[in-house]
């Protein structure tokens, strides 16, 4: 996984570069906010937790994510929709160590589907556009 600064969410593809390109589907893009992986890492007793530890596409912060269940919202120029919530897999044991699955359960951020093209750069807003889908 690389940090990068800006991202491309193609609705035919997902996010271009992601080793996972997923088509139109419910799981294109995921996202996690920073103040979870700071709450991640306290559960576990260490200093940080990396974004790219959790392999989501883009980290957040000073919004929370969960409010956002069904509605689309604009990050940058391209638009998506939530698809639900990103619940921890196996490999976070593998990855985080002992207890690494229980310390993302509630905390892994939100799924979303691109509903518009469009680039997204760090620092750009996320904006929710509607109350429902």
């Amino acid at each position: 996984m690389l940090a990068i600064e800006t991202a491309n969410l193609d609705v035919e593809r997902g996010v271009i570069g992601d080793r996972y390109l997923r088509p139109a589907g419910s799981r294109q893009v995921t996202l996690i906010q920073a103040e979870h992986l700071a709450a991640i890492a306290s559960h576990l007793g260490c200093d940080e937790i990396l974004p790219v530890d959790l392999r989501r596409n883009i980290v957040t912060r000073g919004i929370n994510l969960v409010a956002l269940k069904e509605k689309r919202f604009r990050v940058g120029c391209a638009i998506l929709e939530t698809t639900g919530e990103c619940h921890p897999c196996s490999r976070m044991e593998e990855i985080l160590g002992v207890g690494g699955y229980n310390a993302v359960r509630g905390l892994g951020g939100i799924t979303a589907r691109i509903i518009q093209s469009g680039s997204a750069d760090v620092g750009d807003d996320l904006v929710a556009l509607t109350s429902d889908i």
